[in-house]
Formats: structure tokens, sequence, C-alpha cells
């Protein structure tokens, strides 16, 4: 298995800490799999097999665990009495009342709770007031680039694993399956049924699910396009059904509250402040979208467009889209005491296209870093007055393994 050394250094930092540590993404994105690579590292570190108490709820065995008198009485008859006890509790959003068992242990001594859930409403709303200050989160995605070139072949040309991420993906046990493009798809295919049946439609009782479906399907055809309600709106009416605005609002607040898309607002760079208008969706998953649009010409600018956003928040930047009077800059990247922009472009060897590509740059009136992320495998940065020309596949590589690039909050 892929060690997700980032992750699994965040909860090693935070072990012992009067803190609930929340894990939340998609699903298999790896939070079950980093519960267990964690408990083997704390094995590992001298902790004793009994002082671990691992509960997944989904798991039909634990059915009766749902009820969450029955899941607190159930940990406390484990827990050890000299030393910690580690308690996981896996898609804890299962258990109704959940939040009651978490913040009884929370107050036990010598008690450390780990919890995952596959929506980002897990704590949100009167369940974050009810354990505000108590827990830490940190919201894990998909293998980055770096990552997914540790699983193969090192004799294997960057640029085709390159092609084979863009292609079907970073889900992690991908890199487990044989190299078939059917049994690629056949996966895929379990992913996103789980998810529109489970963590969209029922979550949010939804019955007309290939309305749904009509929905994702268009925003994985305009990643990287201003999209609004309205507009998804009146392309469904136009084809001869009926949906309001409001409805396809629901629809997709559901796709990105499980983490299948993620919203990215316009930023006013001169007025320094996000605009309510014309927001761009990215998706959780390259594979995924080309799962979907099997018939469709690939958008290679609009896919590693996709991939940039992914990476930018793995390295715990704030991401939107930059507005400068009448241009646009791919991404205004906003970190605790830093500011990058980004352009992201395939190619830019014609030189009309990197004219192009410049040309916002040039009207920002601040001195922030400025980079242009192409496939143009130059043999060293450029730079073109300042803006620095970065092969894309060198910039992925250079994940950096320090904890303040984890992305978290509480």
């Amino acid at each position: 298995m892929i060690k997700r050394r980032r992750y699994l250094d965040f909860l090693k930092t935070w072990r012992e800490k009067q803190v609930i540590k929340v894990v939340t993404g998609v699903r298999r994105c790896g939070k079950s799999t980093l519960f267990l690579q964690y408990i083997e590292d704390c094995r590992t570190a001298g902790i004793q097999e009994d002082q671990f108490i691992y509960i997944n709820l989904e798991d039909l065995s634990n059915e009766e665990l749902l009820d969450y008198h029955k899941l607190n009485q159930y940990i406390l008859e484990r827990l050890v009495k000299s030393g910690y006890s580690y308690v996981f509790l896996d898609e804890v959003q299962k258990c109704q009342g959940f939040e009651k068992v978490v913040d009884s242990l929370h107050l036990l001594k010598n008690v450390d709770v780990y919890i995952t859930g596959s929506n980002s409403t897990l704590l949100s709303g009167e369940l974050a007031t009810f354990l505000s200050g108590r827990y830490i989160q940190i919201e894990m995605l998909p293998l980055s680039f770096a990552e997914f070139v540790s699983s193969r072949d090192p004799a294997e040309p960057l640029r085709e694993s390159f092609n084979r991420y863009l292609t079907f993906g970073s889900f992690p046990y991908l890199t487990q399956l044989p190299d078939n493009r059917t049994i690629y798809n056949t996966y895929l295919e379990g992913i996103y049924n789980t998810i529109l049946v489970k963590d969209v439609a029922a979550r949010e009782g939804i019955t007309d699910v290939s309305l749904l479906e009509d929905i994702t399907r268009f925003l994985c055809s305009n990643i990287g396009s201003p999209v609004s309600a309205k507009r998804i709106s009146g392309m469904i009416n136009s084809s001869g059904r009926s949906i309001s605005v409001n409805t396809v609002e629901k629809y997709v607040r559901a796709l990105t509250e499980s983490f299948f898309f993620y919203k990215t607002d316009r930023y006013d760079i001169k007025g320094r402040n996000l605009l309510k208008t014309l927001s761009k969706y990215y998706i959780v998953d390259t594979g995924l979208r080309n799962f979907l649009l099997a018939s469709e010409s690939p958008d290679i600018g609009h896919l590693i467009e996709n991939i940039v956003y992914l990476e930018l928040k793995r390295r715990n930047f704030r991401v939107n889209v930059g507005k400068m009077s009448e241009n646009e800059i791919d991404f205004v990247a906003m970190g605790d005491d830093r500011v990058e922009y980004y352009q992201v472009a395939a190619s830019v060897l014609n030189s009309e296209t990197l004219s192009r590509e410049l040309l916002p740059f040039r009207k920002i009136p601040d001195n922030y870093p400025k980079f242009l992320l192409t496939l143009d495998d130059i043999p060293a940065y450029a730079n073109h007055q300042g803006v620095k020309q970065i092969y894309l596949l060198d910039w992925l590589l250079q994940e950096s393994d320090k904890l303040s690039d984890l992305s978290f909050k509480h």
C-alpha cells in the first residue's frame, strides 16, 4: 500500500492531544486505509494491540452499533485501564447521534479519538457548535502525482505515468489493479454509483436520480468554465424536462458536500473581495470525469487545470479564480502568509498563446509570485519578466512534506 506520509505525519503530530481528529474526503480516497496505516505505525512505536478500538460503521457486522447508546457502551467496555486507548470510528455519520459519543469520549482521560466521514457537513451547523474548539479537521484527497509515481515501475517514462494519472485518475486502489481500461472503468463506475446513491440521493431525499446524473455530467463537461444554476436549469428545461433554479442549487450543493465537486469562487484581485456570480467547479478526480464523458473528446487544458487546482488544495492554499479588469487568472492561491498566482496551459510554444497567457499577469498591481504551468518540457525554468514558466510534471513532483503544507482547520 502507498504510505500517505503527509496525512500520517499530521495524525502523529496530534496524537494524544486533547482534540478529536476528523478526517473527511470523498469515498475511496483512502481514509480507512490511512487509519490502518496509522495503527500499524503506532504498533511499531510500541503501542499494544488492546489499546486500539477500530470500528467501521459501514460494516454490516457493526449494524447494532448504529445506535449511539450501544456504540458508546461497546467502546467503554474495551478501554484499557492503564495507558491510552485509541478509538477509531470510520464513516461515523452512519450513526445518528454519534456526536454525543464522540464528545463523551473526549471528556475521558487517556482516550484519543479519531473519526472519518464522507460528507463536508459532518461538522457543520449545530454539530460544529456542539464540538467547538474540540476537534481538528483534515480533508483527504486521492493520490497526488508524486504518490502515484511512487506506485509505478521506476522505469516507466514520467510522461506515460502522467497520462495514466490524467486518464484514469488517482483513487488509491486503482494502483493495485491490472493495467486494463475495462477493469479501471468498472471500479470507477462503482465509486460513482456509490457517491450518487448513498452520499447524494439518499442523504438529500432525491428520487429523480437521472436528473441528478444530468447535472453531474453537465458539471463534468464544464470543469474550469463559469457555471450558474440558471444556466444548468435552462439546459435541462430546453431538453423537455422541468427543473427550477432552486432545485439545481440543491443538487449542486449536495454534490459538493459529498466532495464530488469543488466550487471555486471568483476573486477580484484589485478590489480584494470575492465575487458572488459565475463560480467554477472542479471534480475530485479526472478519472471519474473521463469515465462519465467517454464519448467526448478530452479537453487537455481543462483537465490539467483541474489537476493543478487539486494540488494547490493539497498544499494548503485557499484557491479562487482571479479577476483583473477584463482578464482572468486561472488561480489565486492564498496561504496563511503568502499569495501566489497561476496560469495553466497545455502549451505556450506558439508566441501568440504565450502572450495571451502572460497578459493577465502584467495587470496585477502587486509583486506576489507568478507561475505559468505548461506541458512544454523546457530544460529549465523560463522567466518572462518575473513570471516563472515551469514544466507541470516538475511542479507536481515538488510536493512538500512539511506539516505546514497540510490542509487542516479547527
